[in-house]
């Protein structure tokens, strides 16, 4: 069966950035809390993401990475990594990395309000 061809909603480009990112998670939870500085966390990811990976299956969303830039594609259809734009590139992952695992930037001397 051929699926119909759609983009990606916020909650799909969630579930790539953790599919991608799994184990990046199962690595570096610990430094989570503490926070980490933006050189940390793309060393963190690159080394995570690793040279070039991905996944894929029937009704699943395709994910691709690569440590290389913090690229991560995601599509409902087979991704060609030379032809398309990724979801997520350098600083986006970096920010996308924040936002999902809720780390904060240890160098940042704003005090939390809350």
């Amino acid at each position: 069966m051929f699926t119909v061809a759609r983009e990606l909603t916020r909650a799909d480009k969630l579930e790539v950035f953790r599919m991608a990112t799994s184990g990046f998670k199962r690595c570096y939870f610990a430094q989570f809390e503490a926070g980490m500085t933006d050189e940390e966390l793309e060393a963190a990811l690159k080394q995570s993401l690793g040279i070039f990976a991905g996944s894929c299956g029937p009704d699943c969303l395709s994910v691709t990475h690569q440590g290389a830039g913090l690229k991560i594609w995601g599509s409902w259809e087979i991704i060609n990594p030379y032809e398309s734009k990724p979801v997520f590139a350098a600083q986006k992952t970096i920010e996308m990395a924040r936002e999902v695992y809720g780390i904060s930037d240890c160098s940042d001397m704003q005090l939390g309000l809350f």
